[in-house]
C-alpha cells in the first residue's frame, strides 16, 4: 500500500506545465501543487483544506442530489448551491397556486421551509487507498471479465469498511485504473427548500446565454439539512432539527479583482483527457452530431407547448432544462474540438508514445488493437445513440420499455405481483409528467430519424415494414398517423384497460399494446444484437485505456497528470480573469447589474425580470453589497479554474478560506475541455455571491437568511 502511495503522491506533485489545469485531490495534494497555490495567494495550510482528524474545509462541501456540489454556510447547516441544481426540487415543490419556480420562494421561518423529498445530501467521511486489495482481485483477469471481478472486490472492501457504520462508500478507479481509492461517505435525507429567486433571476438569459459570457445568471437556491434529535442522519420527521456542522464557509462581501486567488471545491462529475484520437474521431463524426440533431427535435416541440401554457411550462420545466443544458454542450464541444484540433494533437502524442512502446511487449500492440476495437464498433455506435436520444428520447417509448421487466417476470415466472405493482407506480409518475402534444410529434420523428438515418440492416426485422399499412415510409405524414394512433390505443393513457391489465399481468396483452411493441422492438434489436459488441468494446476498450496510461507514466514520468474527474471531491485553483476569445474582443472579468438591465426584455421567455427589480436597480439600491470600484452591484465574474458538469453549485473561495462565489457554468470557447484542457480560453463562470446576498435580502424581503451567515466585510 506504501508503494502505491508513493507513486499517486509522485503523480500529483510533478512538474507544472499549465498554470491553472488540474482537478486535484485535496487528500493527497502534492508540495509543488500546494507551493504554487501559496503563490497564487492561498493563506490557508493543507490541513485547513482537508483534515481526518479535525474539522477542514473538505466538511463544509457536499454531494447535493445525484450530480451537483453544494456547501454549508451557516452553523445551522444552511446549503448554498445552484438554481439549476436545486430546480427539480423547486419545480417539484410548486403549482399553479404556489409557482415558486416563477415567482421565487423565501421561507420566513423553520416552520415554512419545504421538505425536498427526493433529495439527500452526502458528506465526504474518509479516503482509503485500496489499490492492492484490489489488484490482488484483478490479477490474471482478462478484458471482459475485469469489471466483474472489480464489482465483486469493491462490493467486499465496502462491506468491510461500512458494516454496522450507517455509512455508505464508493471504489473508484483513478489514472484509468492504475490506482483505485475508497470513497466513504454519510448521507442525510431530510433536506429542505428555504429560498430560491423567482426563475426569471435564476435562469436569466435561458438557453442563448447558456455556456455563455457575458452572463448575467442568479444562479443560486438555498437549502438546509436536518438530522435527528440525536444530530444523526434521520428520514423527514417535522421535529428534526437541523444540522450542527463540522465546518461551515464563512461569507466575503469584499469583492475580487483581477488575478485574485480562486479555489474551487467540488464534484466534478467526468472527464476523459486521457482519451485516444479513435475516440474524439469518433465523438465529433457520430456521437455527438447524433445527440444534438435528436435533442434538437426534442427541445422544439417541448418548446411549441411551453410557450402556450404555463401549466405545460411549469410541468416540463425540468425535464426542458436538462436536455437543453447539454444539447448545447455537445454542439459545442465538437465545434472546439475541431478548431483546436484536438484529434492532430491526440495523434502526435500517440505517435510518440508508438515510437516509445517499439519492442516493448506490454505497450507496443496497444495502438494495433485500439484500431481494431474501433473499427469493430463504430459502424453501430449511432445506433445507440439513435435509440437512446431517439426512440426512448419520447417519454412515451421510455415508459413503455421500462414495462420489459413485468414481461420478463411473466415470462420467466418471477415475482409478477412485485413487478406489477412498481409498473403500476411508474405509471403513475410518468403520467403526472407527461404531455402527449409533444411527445407524440417526439415519437413521430425520431422515429422517421432513425429509419433514414439508421442503415437498414440495423433495423429491427419487420418494425417498418409493418408502418407501410399508414402510407409511404418516406413521407411525414405516415409517422404522425402512426403515432397518434399509438397514442389513442395504448393502454398505458386508459385507465380501465390499464387496471385490467395490472390486475391479471398478460404477456400477450403486454406485446401487443402498440406503445410497447414499438419500444421493445428497437430495445430488443439493440440488446440482442450489438449491446453484446458495446460491452466488448468498452471492455477491451477500457483495458487498452488503463495500458496506455501506464505506458505514459513511464514514458514521461514528469509529465503533469492528474486523475480524471469521476464525481469525487476534487480541487482546483485559479485566479480571477478576463480573456480575448478572438480578434478585437476582449472580455472584462465581471458582469453587473447594469448589464442585466441592457438585457431586459419586458415579456421576453428568456430575458424578462421579476417585479421590483428594475426599480431597485435603478434607484442603485445596493446596500452592503455594492462594488466600490464600479459603483454598480456585480453580478458573475470568471476564473482561470479547472472544472466541469458536477461542479455545480461549487464554492469559489478565496485565499482566506471565504466564499466569494458559487461555479455554475464554464464557456462556449472552451467547451472541448472534458477531452481538453484550453489553459488560454478556458474560464469558470461565478455568480458573485454578493449578488446572491442582494437578491435574498434586497428582492427577496428575507434578512434573517443573511442574519444567519458570517460575514466578513
Amino acid at each position: 500500500m506504501k508503494k502505491n502511495l508513493f507513486l499517486l503522491l509522485l503523480l500529483l506533485s510533478v512538474k507544472l506545465v499549465r498554470a491553472d489545469e488540474g482537478m486535484w485531490m485535496p487528500y493527497l495534494l502534492g508540495q509543488q501543487v500546494y507551493a504554487d497555490m501559496v503563490k497564487k495567494g492561498l493563506k490557508l495550510s493543507k490541513e485547513q483544506l482537508y483534515s481526518i482528524n479535525k474539522s477542514s474545509m473538505k466538511d463544509a462541501i457536499i454531494i447535493f442530489g445525484g450530480g451537483c456540489t453544494g456547501e454549508i454556510v451557516s452553523n445551522q447547516g444552511l446549503i448554498f448551491t445552484n438554481h439549476h441544481c436545486g430546480y427539480g426540487a423547486i419545480a417539484a415543490a410548486s403549482s399553479m397556486e404556489h409557482n415558486y419556480l416563477k415567482d421565487g420562494f423565501y421561507a420566513q421561518s423553520r416552520a415554512q421551509e419545504i421538505p425536498a423529498k427526493s433529495l439527500s445530501v452526502q458528506f465526504l467521511v474518509r479516503v482509503e487507498d485500496v489499490t492492492e486489495k484490489v489488484e490482488a482481485a484483478l490479477k490474471d483477469a482478462t478484458a471482459a471479465d475485469r469489471n466483474a471481478k472489480f464489482q465483486a472486490a469493491s462490493a467486499e472492501i465496502i462491506r468491510a469498511a461500512t458494516e454496522g457504520t450507517g455509512y455508505e462508500a464508493r471504489v473508484n478507479a483513478m489514472f484509468r485504473g492504475n490506482q483505485y481509492l475508497m470513497f466513504v461517505y454519510e448521507r442525510y435525507k431530510d433536506i429542505r427548500l428555504v429560498g430560491t429567486p423567482p426563475e426569471s433571476v435564476g435562469k436569466f438569459g435561458g438557453d442563448t446565454d447558456n455556456w455563455e459570457w457575458p452572463r448575467h445568471t442568479g444562479d443560486f437556491s438555498v437549502f438546509r439539512v436536518y438530522t435527528g434529535k440525536d444530530g444523526k442522519p434521520a428520514e423527514y420527521a417535522a421535529d428534526n432539527i437541523p444540522l450542527k456542522p463540522k465546518y461551515f464557509l464563512p461569507v466575503s462581501i469584499k469583492g475580487v479583482k483581477e488575478n485574485d486567488y480562486a479555489m474551487i471545491f467540488g464534484y466534478p462529475g467526468g472527464t476523459n483527457r486521457y482519451e485516444t484520437s479513435l475516440g474524439v474521431k469518433l465523438k465529433i463524426d457520430v456521437e455527438n452530431p447524433s445527440l444534438v440533431n435528436l435533442r434538437d427535435i426534442r427541445l422544439k416541440y417541448m418548446f411549441e407547448e411551453m410557450k402556450k401554457d404555463p401549466a405545460v411550462k411549469l410541468q416540463l420545466a425540468s425535464s426542458y432544462a436538462g436536455i437543453a443544458n447539454y444539447w448545447k454542450f455537445f454542439d459545442g464541444e465538437s465545434k472546439q474540438l475541431l478548431k483546436y484540433h484536438v484529434y492532430e494533437d491526440k495523434q502526435q502524442q500517440e505517435a510518440a508514445f508508438k515510437k516509445w512502446a517499439a519492442g516493448k511487449p506490454e505497450f507496443e500492440n496497444v495502438f494495433p488493437q485500439y484500431e481494431k476495437i474501433y473499427q469493430a464498433w463504430s459502424p453501430y455506435a449511432k445506433v445507440r445513440v439513435y435509440l437512446t436520444e431517439g426512440i426512448l428520447g419520447s417519454p412515451l417509448a421510455a415508459f413503455a420499455s421500462s414495462l420489459g421487466a413485468l414481461e420478463n417476470a411473466i415470462l420467466k415466472k418471477g415475482d409478477v405481483k412485485a413487478a406489477a405493482a412498481a409498473a403500476d407506480a411508474a405509471r403513475a409518475n410518468f403520467l403526472k409528467d407527461e404531455n402527449k402534444p409533444s411527445d407524440q410529434k417526439i415519437m413521430a420523428t425520431t422515429a422517421m430519424m432513425y429509419y433514414t438515418d439508421i442503415p437498414k440492416d440495423q433495423h429491427p426485422v419487420g418494425f417498418y415494414e409493418s408502418l407501410k399499412s399508414y402510407g409511404d415510409l418516406q413521407d411525414e405524414k405516415t409517422y404522425r398517423t402512426w403515432a397518434a394512433s399509438v397514442f389513442a390505443n395504448t393502454m398505458i393513457f386508459n385507465d380501465a384497460k390499464w387496471k385490467a391489465f395490472i390486475s391479471n399481468p398478460d404477456a400477450t396483452v403486454l406485446q401487443d399494446d402498440p406503445a410497447y411493441a414499438y419500444s421493445s422492438a428497437f430495445v430488443k434489436n439493440y440488446v440482442g444484437k450489438y449491446l453484446p459488441l458495446y460491452t466488448q468494446f468498452t471492455a477491451e476498450n477500457n483495458e487498452l485505456g488503463r495500458l496506455y496510461l501506464k505506458g505514459e507514466m513511464q514514458r514521461s514520468p514528469s509529465q503533469f497528470r492528474y486523475p480524471d474527474a469521476n464525481f469525487t471531491m476534487r480541487l482546483s485553483y485559479g485566479q480571477v480573469k478576463p480573456y480575448s476569445p478572438r480578434d478585437a474582443v476582449a472580455y472584462d472579468y465581471v458582469t453587473t447589474a447594469s448589464g442585466v438591465l441592457e438585457k431586459y426584455v419586458p415579456g421576453d421567455y428568456e430575458f424578462d425580470l421579476p417585479p421590483g427589480y428594475v426599480d431597485l436597480i435603478k434607484k442603485k439600491d445596493f446596500g452592503q453589497y455594492v462594488d466600490a470600484k464600479r459603483k454598480d452591484l456585480v453580478v458573475g465574474f470568471i476564473t482561470s479554474n479547472d472544472i466541469t458538469g458536477g461542479n455545480s453549485g461549487s464554492p469559489v473561495i478565496n485565499g482566506n478560506g471565504e466564499l466569494i462565489g458559487l461555479a455554475f457554468d464554464g464557456n462556449y470557447e472552451a467547451l472541448s475541455h472534458k477531452l481538453q484542457f484550453d489553459k488560454n480560453l478556458n474560464r469558470t463562470i461565478c455568480v458573485d455571491v454578493r449578488y446572491v446576498l442582494w437578491c435574498i435580502e434586497k428582492l427577496g424581503g428575507a434578512k434573517h437568511i443573511i442574519n444567519e451567515l458570517k460575514i466578513v466585510k
